[in-house]
């Protein structure tokens, strides 16, 4: 069974980059990809993740969430996560292109807007994160 990664028709790299990550993220992202099954899916707790970087998991639990965000990965329980299909390894051509047809439009690459909503959620979750602390005060 050989295994190849999908030539996407945008530079995947290149927008991944643009998102301008914190660098565990990118780590784990990396470390992630390069151990998927084709298809994208990669089953590892993040205590094992921050072993194999030499991160803290508090480091890696951040940079999950930032992946997440992003849409770059998907977590499906813990432990269990699939990288977004335009970054996933394939065995065949065929099935990347199918993988990549069927994706969820918000989570494309290519979309002119991908980076935009990045940014977004990240606004999103951090007022969120202070809304919260803001409740948690006056019920204190």
């Amino acid at each position: 069974m050989s295994r190849g990664l999908l030539v996407t028709p945008v530079n995947a790299e290149g927008v991944v980059a643009a998102l301008d990550l914190p660098g565990p993220a990118y780590r784990v992202l990396f470390t992630l990809r390069s151990r998927s099954e084709p298809g994208g899916r990669v089953e590892m707790g993040q205590s094992q993740i921050a072993e194999l970087l030499g991160l803290s998991r508090p480091s890696v639990t951040s940079g999950l969430r930032e992946l997440i965000l992003a849409r770059l990965v998907k977590k499906q329980r813990n432990g269990v996560y699939r990288i977004n299909e335009m970054l996933a390894a394939y065995e065949t051509p065929a099935d990347a292109r199918a993988a990549v047809e069927a994706m969820d439009p918000a989570d494309r690459l290519d979309d002119p807007y991908f980076v935009e909503r990045y940014h977004q959620a990240v606004d999103d979750y951090r007022e969120q994160l202070a809304r919260d602390r803001r409740k948690k005060l006056r019920v204190a």
